[in-house]
């Protein structure tokens, strides 16, 4: 099951006599699988990665489903969603290394004038190229170009006046016009060895179905989080053996999604071994505490600026 099914029936949700949490919980999982892929691009452009994106995604939808009681107006779903993923987002750039890569650019909040958007069909463009812009600019120009709400919508969503909103166009869209032709390049960070030492460890084991091996690089308390599907601890999950059920279809190897170092599930086709989805592996002193698998999310590398198999042999 997908579209926060998965996500929603793991919270094992409190059934009420009325059956209140009935319609609540039905028009929570259509608003989502209606949204679902919107939601993932606008994270994904304002935090500059599509697998932070879709993490800061995942939590928006934990946390408005542990308030699904207070759900009223069905309606008010939509704007529900984006507001929060919009905090959520606004949460995760304020964290000073992430500040630091994604707004290298403009760290300058000048007054600009006005300009009018790009025209019709640059929606895509103007996607890849927000990340230049800070934290409420840049909500503003998706909210407004890419993603069409009304002036008084994106108020409500980022916290603030239909005035302070044009402003934030304004500067945004100024900005943006003002960006040399050539792409910008930004220095991304250098892998840890460390990691890098395990991460090769694991893929080679992980290969040979020695999952007892691949247990021992873990640590007692390691989380585990499989989009849409479980989110606790790996001791408590079936991982490996859903993995064990793939036969000789997958493996896996060393590769990188917008920059950042991680692991890719390859699947075997007519054309050959090509990535499906990328698993995010977080070590701390050389052991594995947490792994993020996102073999449910197949809009992920799609959305990505770049994915690269560093290892696919």
């Amino acid at each position: 099951m997908r579209n926060g099914v998965r996500v929603a029936m793991t919270m094992q949700p409190r059934l009420e006599p009325s059956g209140l949490f009935d319609l609540r919980y039905a028009a929570f999982l259509e608003t989502v699988a209606h949204l679902r892929e919107r939601l993932h691009r606008y994270c994904t452009r304002m935090t500059g990665s599509a697998l932070d994106g879709e993490d800061v995604m995942q939590e928006t939808l934990f946390e408005i489903y542990r308030k699904i009681e207070m759900i009223d107006d069905p309606g008010a779903l939509r704007s529900w969603l984006f507001r929060t993923a919009h905090n959520r987002c606004i949460d995760f750039l304020r964290n000073r290394q992430t500040r630091r890569r994604a707004e290298a650019s403009f760290a300058v909040d000048e007054i600009v004038l006005p300009v009018e958007p790009a025209g019709q069909g640059a929606d895509r463009a103007i996607e890849r190229l927000v990340i230049n812009l800070p934290p409420k600019e840049r909500a503003c120009v998706l909210l407004k170009d890419v993603f069409d709400h009304s002036l008084e919508e994106i108020g409500d969503l980022v916290g603030s006046t239909v005035g302070g909103v044009k402003a934030a166009l304004s500067r945004g869209r100024a900005k943006l016009a003002a960006l040399p032709c050539q792409p910008v390049v930004r220095l991304e960070p250098s892998p840890d060895p460390e990691l890098s030492r395990l991460l090769n460890r694991y893929v080679e084991l992980f290969n040979r179905r020695d999952w007892d091996g691949v247990r021992a690089l873990t640590s007692a308390d390691a989380q585990l989080r499989v989009s849409d599907c479980f989110k606790g601890l790996l001791s408590e999950s079936i991982y490996f053996v859903e993995y064990e059920k793939g036969k000789a279809s997958w493996k896996m190897a060393i590769g990188a999604v917008d920059g950042d170092t991680m692991l890719l599930v390859l699947h075997r086709g007519e054309a050959g071994w090509s990535p499906a989805y990328p698993v995010r592996i977080e070590a701390t002193g050389g052991t594995i505490d947490r792994i993020s698998d996102y073999y449910a999310c197949p809009w992920l590398l799609k959305a990505a600026r770049t994915v690269v198999v560093a290892s696919p042999n």
